[in-house]
């Protein structure tokens, strides 16, 4: 029976591919033929197998070029920096791979270690293909179960530093078409999962969730022989660790990757068995399929597998599947979590739509099916507002609107899709800082009391008294930018000294507000910023002392974005829940209606950056100085309401 998951959420996913594809031709210079016997294999068996291309992370002499554990990592950190999550927030990692750097300790261990992660609970899945199915499960069962709330499993394989030429000329392979025919099949890439309860951050795709319903694995291994493997010779018995040496080993053949072909039929008659049982079972609805992600080693098997799913009067429709064999290659317990990540990167779902993934394992047959279903970002929204609205007609205050409580309303400062010349990439990274940032403001608990009006008049006085001296900073950190500008940024220190003059006195106008609220300090130098607040104010000035800050842009970016995206959304709220007079919010009555005009002022300085930065490094310090200002801004948020 598969294991149902009723609180785990696919987050994000990630890949990565080692080096510039490799074509067909291109092979012979890093796996070259050894023999007009290895010459004939090759083509056979690419002629079958559909792979147009592949990657490898060893170059054309056979060196080592990314270890395994670094492509396990920089798949990891491409799914982190896709959810805007930090490695600090994830608590487990599991692995899964047929073959780590080191014999031992564990893989995770290892990806961990070269990532420098902090301390996490780890587990290492050894295995072949379905091992990346078993990572993902293992984490899926530890948020499931509470131990966790965000765990990343991936699943890396590097078999080309197996098949190098130096590897097989040391003896006679003529015969030996088993250890040939794996040689042209199989390449190096990692693939990432983060997984989460719904409550753990955002979707995978603004206003969706994707729940991962289900994981079923069963193994045949106690039915049929090794069909896949590493570690024996060619007829079994003797493992590698039995001969004198590992040079013996070698020369014997025990330390070839092999596969008896003749075995690979049963695979696909189990798998298509297990299928028609969850369908059976009513855990899958082959109409409701609405994409199917099959890893076969090669296009050969297409066929087989789907007359086989005919022949039981559960097929898919063919238009519906999904592989990316052809140009990402074969990659073992990698793959599914590849084509996974392509599929999210390349697709667009809608609430609803299910998809369904076959993984089977020739090592000594493992099947494995998972199925995840797309739900709108909205049943927690809605549940929220008919709580929040009783809540609101009992107290005679107006109801909360659906705009003001759907933080997928709040769009990016600026649509990346209205950029101007050379500015799309760009406002398409930031866009997906922003869209974070909100979601994770919407939720802090001086938010999530706004909202449901329980959001007081102390509270209010309180967040302005913490805001006050932030606000007060503003323009100095500005003008300390200006004048660390060295001549090339020229034209740009105009227009933001011009900016910083706009807002130099705004914290008097927060000040007072704060005073019409009834706050009781007088004196404006008596105000404290909270930890959050702190942090972002010696962050910025820090960051204004260096030479050449145009990073800035991208505080400022965060910073006006607020402005003029979260405050119009606040104030209703702080109106209806507030017995306060209209002179009491000013300052977010005026950022609500100026803020705009900032913003196209920023594009504009944005636009001079650019075109001044001859280095090519300004886009990406904004970026980088965007998602640390968003983290400082949303402490700054969250300690409002800790006393």
């Amino acid at each position: 029976m598969p294991t149902a998951f009723e609180h785990v959420y696919l987050k994000s996913t990630g890949y990565f591919m080692p080096g510039e594809p490799v074509d067909n031709e291109q092979m012979d210079a890093y796996i070259a033929p050894l023999n007009r016997v290895s010459r004939r294999i090759k083509h056979r068996v690419l002629s079958e197998n559909g792979i147009r291309q592949r990657h490898y992370a060893i170059d054309a002499e056979g060196n080592t070029t990314m270890s395994n554990a670094e492509l396990a990592a920089q798949a990891i950190q491409h799914c982190l920096r896709r959810a805007q999550i930090d490695l600090a927030d994830v608590s487990l990692l599991a692995s899964g791979t047929s073959g780590g750097d080191t014999l031992m300790p564990g893989f995770s261990n290892m990806v961990q270690g070269w990532m420098s992660a902090p301390p996490l609970e780890t587990l290492s899945v050894h295995g072949i293909c379905a091992a990346g199915v078993g990572a993902i499960q293992s984490v899926a069962q530890s948020i499931e179960l509470g131990a966790h709330s965000l765990g990343v499993a991936v699943a890396s394989e590097m078999p080309s530093r197996l098949f190098k030429r130096s590897r097989f000329a040391a003896r006679d392979y003529n015969t030996d078409f088993n250890s040939h025919f794996l040689r042209w099949m199989l390449s190096d890439g990692a693939g990432a999962a983060l997984l989460g309860r719904r409550d753990a951050g955002g979707g995978i795709a603004p206003g969706l969730q994707l729940r991962l319903k289900w994981v079923h694995q069963r193994s045949f291994s106690g039915d049929y022989p090794v069909c896949m493997q590493l570690g024996m010779r060619e007829n079994g018995g003797q493992t590698h660790l039995d001969y004198p040496s590992w040079a013996s080993a070698e020369m014997d053949g025990a330390l070839s990757l092999r596969q008896d072909i003749r075995l690979l039929p049963h695979l696909f008659d189990i798998g298509i068995h297990e299928y028609v049982g969850l369908v059976r079972d009513k855990w899958v609805d082959p109409e409701r399929i609405s994409h199917f992600l099959c890893h076969y080693s090669s296009e050969k098997f297409i066929p087989v597998v789907d007359a086989l799913m005919s022949n039981a009067g559960l097929a898919i429709p063919r238009e519906r599947w999904f592989s990316n064999l052809a140009w990402r290659g074969n990659t073992g317990a990698a793959s599914i979590l590849i084509m996974l990540a392509e599929f999210l990167e390349t697709r667009a779902l809608a609430p609803g739509d299910q998809i369904l993934c076959y993984v089977p394992e020739s090592g000594r047959f493992t099947t494995s099916y998972m199925l995840f279903e797309a739900e709108a970002d909205t049943p927690a929204v809605e549940s929220r507002l008919d709580s929040a609205t009783q809540q609101v007609t009992a107290r005679g205050l107006p109801p909360l609107s659906t705009q003001s409580m759907d933080a997928g309303a709040i769009a990016p400062p600026h649509d990346p899709d209205q950029a101007p010349e050379g500015l799309g990439p760009l406002l398409t990274e930031l866009a997906a800082i922003w869209h974070d940032y909100r979601s994770r403001v919407w939720r802090t608990p001086l938010l999530r009391d706004l909202r449901e009006h329980k959001f007081s008049v102390v509270d209010y006085q309180r967040w302005m008294a913490n805001w006050i001296p932030q606000v007060r900073e503003g323009a100095k950190w500005m003008r300390e930018a200006t004048a660390s500008l060295s001549d090339t940024y020229a034209p740009l220190a105009s227009l933001i000294n011009t900016h910083a003059g706009e807002e130099q006195d705004d914290f008097k106008i927060l000040f007072s507000d704060y005073q019409r609220a009834g706050g009781s300090i007088n004196d404006i130098d008596a105000f404290r910023r909270n930890p959050g607040g702190e942090a972002l104010n010696a962050y910025l000035h820090a960051l204004a002392a260096t030479r050449d800050p145009i990073g800035l842009l991208g505080a400022i970016y965060i910073i006006e974005g607020t402005g003029q995206r979260i405050v119009p959304a606040l104030l209703p709220l702080l109106k209806a829940s507030l017995s306060l007079p209209p002179d009491a919010f000013r300052f977010l009555e005026y950022h609500g209606h100026n803020d705009e005009h900032h913003l196209a002022r920023w594009l504009s300085a944005v636009g001079l950056a650019l075109a001044c930065d001859d280095a090519g490094i300004a886009e990406r310090n904004i970026v980088n100085t965007a998602r640390r200002t968003a983290a400082l801004y949303l402490m700054q948020f969250q300690h409002v309401k800790e006393h």
